[in-house]
């Protein structure tokens, strides 16, 4: 993923732990968060909702990457995602469903 979007043009910041995304966010400001929905050691549907629930991150999209059947009940609560990226997808997906929410 990161390599496609940064041969797309896109700053990207990636990370292989989760423990650090609150602080990564508060530091770097990113205009886009790309969550997988089971992550190791926490789960991305809840890092997504604390992120929607906090009044200094609620307005920055977030796209879930989850497999059908992993966020269907989640869509309908609060702190769902802007939009979700369906498993597998392919190149063209993920950059046409980042452009939407960077332009949103």
């Amino acid at each position: 993923m990161t390599y496609i979007l940064t041969s797309n043009g896109y700053e990207v910041i990636s990370l292989n732990r989760p423990d650090n995304i609150f602080n990564n966010i508060r530091k770097n400001h990113p205009d886009l968060v790309i969550l997988d929905a089971l992550l190791p050691g926490i789960d991305g549907r809840e890092v997504c909702r604390l992120l929607k629930l906090n009044k200094q991150t609620k307005n920055l999209p977030v796209i879930i990457c989850a497999d059908s059947d992993d966020v269907g009940e989640f869509l309908k609560q609060k702190g769902a995602p802007d939009d979700i990226l369906y498993k597998p997808f392919g190149m063209n997906s993920l950059i046409e469903k980042v452009e939407h929410q960077l332009v949103a």
